[in-house]
């Protein structure tokens, strides 16, 4: 069961970037459930509720496991060029790239929780991941880069915090993500 999970992670790891990025620039057609279900209706006399879903996530499972051999690399280098090359797309689908590859894959980066005073006087902290200890790239020393997920939503915001001020914490990253996303409502 955990390859399986695997393989659907790095199908997804694979895909993701990519299908999104299209997905929007397509948006203004139209796309997902409806193009599935409008192919799946040509062979099928009955229409199936989320057939569409279905069929993506075996896609995408099915590519992970495609996606780990090596005949396959050659042709997602070739189609991240073609997207990294494309105007206005290179932007989404690279910055789509590495926000998937942060959750998932070898190149994960949400995996180090920490708590962030935000408040010296009252002790205010909050709680987010280390996402980049060098950031001498933009000129700042002494800094990380801290996420903030938004708690009961799938957004956040992203600091530049002095080291002094942050506490690592020993959970695993993913019941640290869970009690951010759920307002502190999951138990640790």
């Amino acid at each position: 069961m955990k390859k399986l999970i695997r393989y659907f992670l790095q199908g997804l790891l694979i895909i993701a970037p990519a299908v999104i990025t299209i997905y929007i620039v397509y948006l203004v057609f139209s796309f997902l459930d409806g193009a599935i279900q409008h192919f799946f209706a040509q062979y099928l006399p009955f229409r199936i509720p989320g057939l569409g879903i279905v069929a993506l996530l075996i896609i995408i499972t099915i590519l992970g496991f495609i996606g780990q051999s090596i005949l396959f690399r050659p042709l997602q280098r070739l189609l991240d060029r073609i997207l990294i090359n494309a105007p206005l797309v290179k932007v989404l689908y690279s910055a789509l790239r590495d926000l998937f590859s942060a959750f998932v894959g070898s190149g994960k980066k949400f995996n180090q929780p920490v708590l962030v005073k935000v408040n010296l006087i009252s002790d205010l902290e909050k709680m987010g991941f280390i996402t980049n200890e060098n950031l001498s790239d933009l000129d700042i020393k002494d800094k990380v880069a801290v996420y903030f997920p938004h708690s009961y939503n799938f957004s956040g915001e992203l600091f530049i915090v002095p080291r002094s001020q942050i506490r690592l914490i020993n959970i695993p990253a993913t019941e640290a993500m869970k009690f951010i996303v759920s307002g502190g409502v999951t138990k640790v």
